[in-house]
């Protein structure tokens, strides 16, 4: 997604774009993600002004090509305690609690905005400028749009061996060289090879995480969903509340060990994207595990007040971090005309346009 939004830009100013990607589609972390354009638990400053940025290209771009599945959900964060109500409740007193669209609300209040939602909780905050779109069929969506402008090549199934020594390009893995005014390399979780040697000591980790969908529903649900253990993995929630909440409240034993949070998005054909779990130390496990799963089913049906859907897909995804908690992305000019852009985290599908956009700007696209 990072890469298409990147041609996306150039297209929209006038450039012609070779987009080179390793697989014949899109198979990392840009289709295995929730869809969301998460506003809600950005860190203030620079990166809360990019999401936000990001939001809005978003909107533009839905309009332009609905086939993405850009919708204004908005997001609830589910609270059933007191202390889990604290922490929501600095958060709505933050500074840009308004740019964020945050509003604490009541049982009853959160029911009249997802009527879904008819299990036993206490409350929830609401983002209104969450939203969402559909991962599995955005990059492919955006890709067909660029290819309608004629401007745009797409070249699937092949993989940068090289940076050309001798002018900008690159060389790929059937030989071919590709030359261009610039060349931005948008690799994704893949952080060897190529980018090692460009950048040997690039401060990017990378994460694994799992994740599942369910059957349809069978009735909307209208915003995204989390829990309060998402106020302890999103920067915008620290207060003293939340110090008193991990204090007093230890997540779950299975949370605690896969450093989980309940985030939960509706398909367009009803089903529920559900997760996550995060893994930081390498080599990662090559399989999945049942006890995130089962946690993760459990708090959903005391949410939703209903069973679980049956689960028919089950995955596990790995994306590229910035070490530096502080940096939205790892942008690096690896050698004359070259730039390596790279590591949004969990911040990469909703950031990505203001990311791109930014990149553009800065080499004078």
């Amino acid at each position: 997604m990072l890469g298409t939004m990147h041609a996306w830009q150039a297209v929209e100013r006038g450039h012609e774009v070779i987009h080179i990607e390793r697989e014949a589609e899109a198979r990392g972390a840009s289709v295995r993600n929730f869809g969301q354009i998460w506003v809600s638990g950005r860190a203030g400053g620079e990166e809360l002004d990019t999401a936000l940025r990001a939001r809005a290209l978003w909107e533009e771009i839905g309009a332009r090509v609905p086939g993405l599945g850009f919708r204004a959900t908005g997001s609830l964060t589910v609270v059933k305690n007191e202390a889990e109500r604290a922490v929501a409740e600095a958060a709505a007193r933050r500074p840009d609690a308004a740019a964020r669209g945050y509003k604490l609300l009541d049982a009853e209040e959160a029911r009249g905005i997802n009527p879904a939602l008819r299990g036993d909780f206490l409350g929830a905050l609401w983002c209104e400028r969450d939203a969402a779109v559909e991962p599995r069929v955005a990059q492919r969506e955006l890709k067909q749009a660029l290819l309608a402008t004629g401007r745009y090549t797409y070249l699937g199934g092949r993989e940068v061996r090289d940076v050309l020594g001798d002018g900008i390009g690159v060389r790929d893995d059937h030989g071919e060289t590709h030359r261009g005014d610039a060349v931005v390399l948008c690799t994704g979780a893949w952080l060897s090879g190529l980018v090692r040697e460009l950048i040997p000591d690039l401060p990017v980790r990378r994460v694994r995480l799992q994740m599942m969908q369910t059957d349809p529903l069978g009735e909307p649900l209208t915003t995204s969903v989390a829990d309060a253990d998402s106020f302890r993995y999103y920067p915008a929630y620290g207060s003293e509340a939340l110090d008193a909440l991990t204090a007093a409240h230890a997540q779950t034993p299975t949370a605690a060990a896969h450093k989980m949070q309940l985030l939960m998005v509706q398909r367009a054909d009803g089903g529920l994207t559900i997760g996550d779990t995060h893994e930081y130390e390498t080599p990662f496990a090559f399989d999945t595990v049942e006890e995130p799963y089962e946690h993760l089913t459990g708090v959903v049906e005391s949410i939703l007040g209903r069973p679980l859907p049956r689960i028919r897909h089950r995955w596990a995804g790995v994306y590229a971090q910035c070490t530096d908690t502080g940096r939205v992305v790892h942008r690096q000019q690896a050698s004359d005309g070259v730039w390596l852009v790279t590591g949004p985290g969990g911040r990469g599908m909703t950031c990505s346009p203001a990311i791109a956009e930014e990149t553009a700007n800065e080499l004078g696209w």
